[in-house]
């Protein structure tokens, strides 16, 4: 089965590349040479730069931002990764990411790396909501927590 790379893939194709079925947002692609590091695998960096494509693709499609000047502001807080199998020149991919907890401005997001079938990385990140001024936390929006909620299964802290 091809896939189309960098673009949002339809939970019945993430289904039939192996990613579990509540990761419902997935793009998937390959492998780079100069995504590698000495040891011919993904550098580890490489995942929070992958991570970072699937979070824009993923606001700017459920809505939440489209990164114009009227949009709210977001910062990312904080992000880690685990890693669970290397991932090698040409190896096809599937970056996910979810929602999985909102607090009043913040909201958690999980990430998972498949490949063949099985979870190479996984990974978190929190983003705040900021006004204009880029301090002052803004409250997440309602239509948000329900796009959130019904969406990913997201849930309120």
């Amino acid at each position: 089965m091809t896939l189309a790379y960098r673009t949002p893939l339809p939970p019945e194709t993430l289904a039939a590349h192996g990613v579990p079925a509540d990761w419902r947002y997935g793009m998937a692609d390959r492998v780079r040479f100069r995504e590698l590091d000495v040891l011919d695998h993904v550098n580890n960096a490489v995942y929070l730069t992958w991570f970072e494509t699937v979070r824009v693709a993923y606001v700017r499609d459920y809505g939440i931002s489209h990164y114009r000047a009227e949009d709210p502001k977001m910062v990312l807080r904080a992000t880690g990764a685990e890693f669970h199998a290397p991932l090698h020149l040409d190896d096809e991919y599937i970056v996910t990411a979810r929602s999985t907890r909102m607090r009043r401005s913040s909201f958690q997001m999980a990430y998972g790396v498949f490949s063949g079938g099985r979870m190479a990385a996984s990974g978190h990140a929190v983003i705040v909501m900021l006004e204009d001024d880029l301090r002052t936390r803004r409250e997440i929006p309602d239509a948000i927590r329900q796009t959130l909620a019904a969406r990913d299964g997201a849930v309120q802290e």
